[in-house]
């Protein structure tokens, strides 16, 4: 008398949709992590309703301490214009000022006033409430 089950279960595990699922979790957070770009130097930017994510070609920084670095390389105040001049040769790119909320605001208007006089697009970094 034969009493064998004719539906055999395979008691193996497929790793392959779990491999799947790694692998588009990992996809996302290295897409995602690119979005967000840090400054060089320290700055306790100043807080606003609305915080556009603008893609920035050249980043230009003013701590409280009136420390100014362009791509997070120190550079001095008289060299700002050269180093931008360069950077942004040929082509409208994007500035993104970084400046910390104690630097006083003709300083802002200094650098925006120089990148706009490079034909550059000219956005401030800002934190949301």
């Amino acid at each position: 008398m034969g009493l064998q089950s004719k539906n055999k279960v395979d008691p193996a595990f497929s790793m392959s949709s779990m491999t799947d699922i790694i692998f588009l979790l990992l996809i996302f957070f290295m897409l995602t992590s690119s979005f967000i770009t840090p400054s060089g130097l320290p700055v306790n930017l100043p807080s606003s309703e609305t915080s556009d994510i603008v893609m920035q070609e050249v980043s230009v920084t003013i701590t409280k301490d009136f420390k100014y670095s362009v791509n997070d390389k120190i550079v001095p105040r008289e060299n700002i214009k050269a180093e931008l001049t360069t950077l942004l040769k040929d082509k409208k790119g994007q500035v993104v000022l970084h400046i910390d909320k104690e630097v006083p605001v003709e300083y802002l208007v200094e650098i925006g006033g120089i990148a706009a006089g490079l034909e550059a697009n000219v956005s401030i970094a800002t934190k949301p409430y």
